[in-house]
């Protein structure tokens, strides 16, 4: 009897022992599946005229690196699992249709399927109409692109963020590259797409250029719309007035077809080109891109960003995944998710390790700073929601042996050299000479 009860005794023992364990590992599943993730709303160009050369390669760059984030495989800084621990849910969103159909599909994002941020748009129009709702919502909101200065030199946001420099950068260094490389220009012509992003990118060089080439005359400045594809007509205008250089801020599928029409009629030949924002269409277009056109990234972004560490790894993984190098909308993509990635560790920290909320996100992201593949990125404007950053020129040549575009002459812009200072609106800056600007080649 003795023996049998200590067998009792030895069973019950084995039974909570066993009873512990299934509860330590049904309390471990529990915690798995209550693990708290952050839900982020993507927004880019997926289908239409922007998908192929912006949109899609934005999108691509936000897969691998909300990947390597989740993973916890991106370097320090950055190399906390998820954010802060949280798992990154990403759901991207097609920015095509128009601004009313993106402040639809905004709130849908934050109503219906309850993200925490959103990141996205391209289009200067679609930033300039979700801006203004995203801030009555109360709703963190990031622009991740658009280069339209008016958003925050119009506008007054607590929850916006733009985490990119605006387009009075990319035309104001379009003209420093050209006075610094003394190229004569006593005529100029344009063409811009007509919206904000095309109206104000031909202000700002306008009169970049009335500023550092005093007495050149502009002449054709043609607008067509965003989407036009056929430039037979303007093509003819730019050729019929005879110009030292032509001005573009043409993008995405538009850029392309303009080159495509326009290099076998000759125009490349007889007046030096120049384009704000020109590297994306480089891998596509190869060896039908003409040789000497000088543009510009929005940035030190592709070809002519900056050798780190942070930029090698990004470089690689982008790379090794998609199997082109990573352009413009990639980079843009990449350093407005860094940056919320240290802002929503930067909150979590001053609120006890729990998930912050929009005023919190937006405490932490304002007047903040942080690396980039591209360098460093400074929240200097618009009250701390505005970037800065540095930026690059170059001018194209194919590379028959490596079988691609490169960039020779790279000449490189500080910030503090291509954006105007917080006191001051672009405008008013640029016409009174461009005061305060500091390192400029």
């Amino acid at each position: 009897m003795a023996i049998q009860g200590n067998r009792k005794a030895t069973w019950s023992r084995k039974a909570v022992s066993t009873a512990v364990t299934l509860f330590a590992s049904v309390c471990a599943l529990g915690s798995v599946q209550a693990q708290e993730t952050f839900k982020v709303g993507i927004v880019s160009f997926l289908s239409g005229q922007a998908a192929d050369s912006f949109g899609i390669p934005a999108v691509n760059g936000a897969k691998v690196l909300v990947d390597a984030f989740n993973k916890g495989s991106a370097p320090a800084p950055y190399n906390k699992v998820g954010f802060g621990g949280m798992k990154i849910e990403a759901i991207y969103v097609d920015e095509n249709g128009g601004a009313t159909k993106q402040v639809q599909e905004m709130r849908n994002l934050y109503d219906r399927d309850k993200v925490d941020a959103v990141v996205g748009y391209v289009g200067s129009g679609d930033c300039l109409a979700v801006a203004p709702v995203a801030e009555e919502m109360k709703k963190f909101l990031i622009l991740y692109d658009c280069g339209t200065p008016r958003i925050f030199e119009d506008g007054k946001y607590n929850y916006v963020f733009r985490t990119a420099s605006h387009a009075a950068m990319d035309n104001v260094a379009l003209a420093r590259y050209l006075k610094a490389k003394d190229i004569k220009v006593n005529s100029f012509n344009m063409i811009n797409q007509d919206y904000a992003w095309g109206q104000d990118s031909k202000k700002d060089f306008t009169w970049s250029m009335e500023k550092l080439y005093v007495g050149a005359k502009a002449g054709e400045d043609q607008l067509p719309k965003f989407g036009a594809g056929q430039y037979g007509t303007e093509i003819s205008a730019l050729m019929s007035k005879q110009a030292d250089v032509t001005h573009s801020s043409l993008w995405g599928g538009d850029l392309q077809a303009f080159i495509l029409q326009a290099n076998p009629r000759g125009l490349f030949k007889r007046t030096q080109v120049v384009f704000s924002a020109g590297d994306h269409v480089l891998p596509g277009l190869g060896d039908k891109m003409p040789d000497g056109v000088i543009l510009g990234a929005r940035g030190a972004y592709g070809l002519m960003s900056p050798k780190s560490a942070l930029n090698d790894w990004w470089w690689d993984l982008y790379s090794k995944a998609y199997n082109v190098y990573p352009v413009q909308a990639p980079y843009r993509m990449v350093q407005s998710l860094l940056g919320l990635k240290l802002a929503v560790e930067k909150a979590m920290a001053a609120n006890g390790g729990k998930k912050p909320n929009a005023e919190q996100l937006a405490a932490a992201l304002r007047n903040s700073e942080w690396d980039s593949p591209a360098g460093k990125i400074r929240m200097a404007l618009g009250g701390g929601h505005q970037a800065v950053q540095e930026t690059a020129i170059g001018k194209t040549r194919y590379d028959a042996a490596k079988k691609m575009v490169v960039l020779d002459d790279i000449m490189r812009f500080p910030a503090e050299c291509v954006n105007p200072p917080a006191n001051m609106k672009t405008e008013e800056w640029i016409k009174a000479g461009f005061p305060g600007a500091k390192g400029c080649p």
